[in-house]
């Protein structure tokens, strides 16, 4: 058996955290359940140390003079406080199904060269949900196993799903390859995990057919608020660009990568300028990027030219 750190970030989830620290601790392989408490105003705090004392697996830290510091930055210390070689994250309104962990131990100790092994993850509905809702909340997962090498352009294009942070596990030491979750990010901070552990480790399905853990739909859902995705999405491809450069990677996945965030650019249907402007700042801070046939690719008026004159570029 694997003993795994369970982190949870917690910001005023008095209505919803003991049912996750419960759902955690009924998994056998859960060494500690970590609750980092994100500047909470409410019963929160109260509510863990409550549990703490029935059950010392319970952790309880928070930040500095109990700052709120965002879901990254609450995570990352959760990740530091870890003792076991596994770690997995659970968000405080979400919880655990019976057997949660049972088949991801047998696939690390059956393959002990993987990094992480990601799951399928559903929704449960707090509150009543629209007809739009039901047909966008369905079933978090990759619709089909993806070979390891394969997996970050799956991910990056959607074509075959996505996977949702409460179905990951992985081994604490692939965050010395990847980094810690990028603490600039309001939202999107799990993608941008998500595609730097599938460049950087071995991450290999799981259970992608059924549920491995339930995500509560509430009235507080930040994914409910798409102006803010608006904004921090397109921060966290520029962040990965940079990430990329500064980490070597191939010139194949650079190139992905730039292909979307100018098909996002694109979408804005911004000025030559501007986007010239644009190309300057994505370039000029990723210097090792900048003296590549890339920079050429993506300079704004070549890119143009390829949108008015397909037949010429695609030949």
């Amino acid at each position: 058996m694997i003993n795994i750190s369970v982190i949870i970030p917690a910001y005023n989830a008095s209505r919803f955290i003991e049912k996750a620290i419960n759902s955690a601790l009924e998994q056998s392989e859960v060494a500690e359940v970590i609750v980092v408490n994100d500047g909470s105003k409410d019963a929160t705090e109260e509510i863990v140390k409550h549990l703490q004392k029935s059950n010392d697996k319970v952790k309880l830290f928070h930040h500095t003079n109990k700052e709120n510091k965002g879901r990254s930055a609450t995570r990352n210390l959760g990740i530091q406080k870890a003792i076991s070689e596994y770690i997995a994250f659970l968000d405080a309104d979400d919880f655990y199904l019976p057997d949660r962990f049972k088949n991801d131990t047998k696939l690390f100790q059956k393959n002990p060269e993987i990094d992480g092994v990601y799951n399928a993850v559903d929704f449960h509905f707090y509150r009543d949900i629209s007809e739009h809702e039901k047909k966008q909340l369905v079933l978090n997962t990759m619709t089909q196993p993806i070979e390891s090498s394969k997996l970050f352009e799956a991910l990056i294009s959607g074509k075959y799903g996505h996977f949702q942070i409460d179905g990951l596990t992985v081994k604490k030491n692939l965050f010395t390859k990847t980094g810690l979750f990028n603490e600039k990010l309001k939202v999107a901070e799990d993608t941008d995990i998500f595609w730097k552990m599938a460049l950087k480790g071995n991450l290999i399905s799981g259970i992608i057919d059924t549920p491995v853990a339930l995500r509560g739909v509430h009235e507080a859902n930040i994914f409910n608020d798409k102006e803010v995705y608006a904004v921090y999405t397109i921060k966290m491809y520029e962040s990965m660009f940079f990430w990329a450069g500064k980490n070597k990677l191939s010139q194949y996945n650079l190139d992905i990568l730039l292909k979307w965030i100018w098909l996002l650019r694109y979408k804005q249907n911004n000025s030559i300028s501007k986007d010239i402007f644009y190309w300057m700042y994505l370039f000029w801070n990723n210097k090792k990027v900048f003296f590549s046939t890339l920079s050429l690719k993506y300079f704004p008026i070549v890119q143009k030219r390829k949108q008015l004159f397909p037949f010429i570029f695609n030949r």
